[in-house]
């Protein structure tokens, strides 16, 4: 744990894409972490660029998106770093295990990136019950001259009795569930590592994943990119699904069998609400973009405009715990990334 001393502030650096640092830090949030830290430079800077000297007094980098890989041969040139405190949700593209060798302590702001995935998700199955995007399209066909119904998941419109299963009990499944139980739907939660007395906690019934798809009109992906959830959702199970159920997917695109997905898409018995597809982004001939029966999205879910705030708060209050020999709330440590997103 470093020591700042009598009024001394340690080195640190903003390691993220050009201009992200205005984008995660508000000014106060700025402000704070200048009261904390002493910045090598007042702008995100590729470490790799920074001079011998400069990087070896380094302790505190803030990350982001674009964070330099803390791997062994940077960190061989930052002998005095011992905390990365990434304003963004996984740190996977960012941490190796020569980090924590290293004896770096690593913390996340995924916590505040799943709060906006969970609104997304919550405000995209709400719409899916009232078929609002096909309605949407015939509205504008028929301009008003003739009514302009939608078909529910269920075959009826509305939220009352829909059945939304939900894979993965992973902090954005969590915040589903709880905005979800707002509503009069019917929850399940398929979760290895969940049993029957955490999804009472959660106020939802636990479901083998095979059974889950059986049963629920909307299925939900909250699972972490893993070499095992690659293709969960394939085949075999979207053919589990009833007829006119809606597959969303808001976590990693390559959880779901893109190919067998589209098949079924564009054979009209199920739909799907997409917003991490697999390639990322589609290719333009891809079917997806045009059926009725599909929400395609950029990778919108997560943090955007004023909520990438939240990121730079979680992070400079890391910065602030870890300062003053506090315990982190967000830490990540290597363990952890077996099973996280």
């Amino acid at each position: 744990m470093p020591d700042p001393g009598a009024g001394a502030r340690p080195p640190a650096a903003l390691s993220m894409g050009a201009g992200f640092e205005d984008y995660v830090l508000s000014p106060a949030a700025r402000r704070e972490l200048e009261t904390l830290v002493d910045l090598v430079a007042p702008a995100a800077v590729d470490l790799h660029t920074l001079d011998d000297d400069t990087l070896a007094r380094v302790e505190i980098v803030i990350g982001s998106w674009g964070c330099n890989g803390l791997d062994a041969e940077l960190l061989a040139r930052m002998p005095k770093l011992r905390h990365l405190a990434y304003a963004a949700g996984t740190v996977k593209a960012t941490v190796t295990p020569a980090t924590w060798e290293h004896g770096v302590v690593v913390s996340s702001a995924a916590s505040a990136n799943a709060i906006p995935v969970a609104e997304f998700t919550f405000a995209a199955i709400v719409m899916i019950a009232k078929d609002v995007f096909r309605v949407r399209d015939r509205y504008r066909e028929v301009r008003g001259a003739e009514p302009a119904f939608g078909v529910g998941p269920a075959g009826v419109i509305g939220t009352v009795g829909l059945r939304v299963g939900i894979i993965g009990a992973s902090m954005v499944g969590r915040l589903t569930i709880e905005r979800l139980r707002s509503l009069d739907v019917e929850l399940a939660v398929s979760d290895p590592y969940l049993d029957d007395e955490g999804a009472a906690a959660l106020g939802v019934t636990r479901m083998e994943l095979d059974d889950l798809f059986a049963w629920a009109d909307v299925v939900s992906v909250h699972a972490p990119q893993l070499p095992e959830t690659r293709h969960l959702v394939d085949a075999r199970r979207l053919a589990l699904m009833r007829d006119g159920a809606w597959l969303v997917n808001t976590a990693r695109g390559s959880i779901v069998d893109t190919d067998a997905l589209t098949q079924e898409c564009v054979s009209g018995r199920l739909c799907a609400c997409i917003d991490t597809p697999d390639p990322e982004p589609l290719p333009p001939e891809s079917p997806l973009y045009d059926l009725p029966t599909v929400v395609l999205t950029p990778h919108i879910a997560g943090s955007l405009g004023r909520e990438a705030t939240r990121l730079g708060d979680v992070a400079v209050a890391e910065v602030r715990r870890f300062l003053a020999g506090e315990p982190l709330r967000h830490e990540v440590r290597a363990a952890d990334l077996e099973r996280i997103a």
